[in-house]
C-alpha cells in the first residue's frame, strides 16, 4: 500500500487533513497518532511506555541488556498500566535473542522492533509466525529494500541528529534517499524531531509517522533523574555532540550526548591508552577493551543517579527545543497542534481568493 500523499483538500479542516496523513501509520501501530517513543535504555521502561500509549502514541520498551525473565516482568508491569498497544525493542546481537522473542510473543506484544544491526532472517520469521509485526531500522536505501524482502512490516529511518548510538547520515538526507522509493511498508522517521511542523513535513514526503526520544525524556512520567532532565532544559542543540574517536586503530562507536566532564575525560583516556599501546604495555585487543569499558555503567549513573558531570547524558540535537518538563499527553497534544497550525496556514494560502465586493 503506497502512502497517501495526495494534495491537501482545501475544503478539509486542518484536523481532518492531519488525520488523513496520520491514517496509515496510526492503523499500523493501532494508535491514535503515529508517534513512537524511541527505545532508550534506563528511560523507556513501564511508566514512560504506558504514558505514551495512554496519550495516543505508541510506547516501546527498551530491552537493552535485559534477560528473558526481566523482560517478561517489564512487559507485565507495562500491561498493568495500559490497555493500549505498545512495542518491545530487541537488540539483534543479544545472546538470548531467540528467548527474548519467545517471551515477547508469549506476552501478546503486538510489535517488535529489531535494532542494533541487520536482523537474522530467522528472528523476523519467528516474530511474524508468532503473530506480531516486525519493525526494523534502515540506514540506507539498499538495506531498506533488503529488509522489506526479509519480511519487515515497517521501517524506521533514523538520522545522525538522534541521541544515543547514531549512524553517519542526517535524517534530511535519509528521507530524500528512502521515502520516495519505499512504499511497500510504512516508514517512520527519527532523529532531531521536536516539533509538529517537522513531523508534518515528513508525512507530506511520504513518511507514515515519527519516532521521538529526547522530547519524551523531559516528561513528568520519565523516571530520569531531575538533574538529567534539568540538563536537557539548559542545553542547546550544539551541546549534543557525538563521541570522538582519537585513533582509527581503536574504533569508537559514535554516541550522541551532551558534552560534559565525562566526554573530556574520555578523550584523555583514549590518549593514555594509546600511549600505553605504543609503549608496548598493552596489546591492541587489551587497549580496545580499556577504551570500550570507559563508559560502562555511565548511562545508568546519569539517568538514574543524576551524575550529569561524568555520566553519559545521551540526547539528540532536538534537546535545544526542550523548554519545559511536560506530561506526555501535553507533549503529544502540542505536536498535533503545531502540525495543525502549519496545515491551517498552508490551506489558507491554497484557498482561492475571495471575490471583491
Amino acid at each position: 500500500m503506497p502512502p497517501d500523499i495526495t494534495p491537501p483538500d482545501t475544503a478539509a479542516t486542518p484536523a481532518a487533513e492531519l488525520a488523513r496523513l496520520f491514517a496509515r501509520g496510526a492503523a499500523f501501530l493501532g494508535a491514535r497518532v503515529p508517534i513512537l517513543g524511541g527505545a532508550m535504555s534506563w528511560v523507556s521502561e513501564r511508566h514512560l511506555v504506558a504514558a505514551i500509549s495512554n496519550a495516543g502514541g505508541f510506547g516501546v520498551i527498551a530491552c537493552g541488556a535485559m534477560g528473558p525473565d526481566l523482560l517478561a516482568a517489564e512487559i507485565a508491569a507495562t500491561q498493568a498500566l495500559t490497555d493500549r498497544p505498545f512495542g518491545v525493542n530487541l537488540i539483534t546481537m543479544h545472546p538470548a535473542l531467540d528467548a527474548l522473542i519467545a517471551v515477547t510473543l508469549a506476552a501478546g506484544v503486538t510489535h517488535v522492533v529489531l535494532a542494533g544491526g541487520l536482523p537474522p532472517g530467522g528472528a523476523i520469521r519467528a516474530i511474524k509466525d508468532g503473530g506480531a509485526r516486525v519493525i526494523c531500522f534502515a540506514p540506507a536505501l539498499s538495506l531498506a529494500r533488503r529488509l522489506v524482502r526479509l519480511g519487515a512490516d515497517a521501517l524506521v529511518i533514523e538520522g545522525s541528529e538522534a541521541g544515543g548510538h547514531i549512524g553517519p547520515v542526517s535524517l534530511t538526507v535519509l528521507a530524500q534517499e528512502i521515502l520516495p522509493h519505499i512504499d511497500e511498508v510504512p516508514v517512520f522517521v527519527a532523529g532531531g524531531i521536536g516539533r509538529g511542523e517537522a513531523i508534518l513535513a515528513y508525512l507530506e514526503m511520504g513518511a507514515a509517522g515519527a519516532q521521538l526520544g529526547t522530547r519524551f525524556v523531559a516528561s513528568t512520567e520519565s523516571i530520569a533523574h531531575p538533574r538529567f532532565k534539568e540538563a536537557f532544559l539548559r542545553a542547546h542543540a550544539r551541546d549534543a555532540v557525538p563521541s570522538v574517536q582519537l585513533d582509527e586503530r581503536f574504533p569508537v562507536i559514535p554516541v550522541r550526548g551532551l558534552a560534559n566532564e565525562g566526554t573530556r575525560r574520555f578523550l584523555a583516556h583514549q590518549i593514555a591508552v594509546r600511549d600505553r599501546f605504543l609503549a608496548g604495555e598493552l596489546t591492541r585487543e587489551a587497549a580496545q577493551l580499556e577504551i570500550e569499558h570507559f563508559w560502562a555503567g555511565a548511562l545508568r549513573r546519569a539517568v538514574i543517579e543524576g551524575d550529569v558531570e561524568t555520566g553519559s547524558v545521551m540526547a539528540g540535537q532536538s534537546v535545544g527545543i526542550v523548554a519545559a518538563i511536560q506530561p506526555i499527553s501535553a507533549i503529544i497534544a502540542e505536536l498535533e497542534s503545531q502540525a495543525e497550525a502549519a496545515l491551517a496556514a498552508r490551506l489558507a494560502r491554497a484557498a482561492p481568493p475571495s471575490p471583491r465586493e
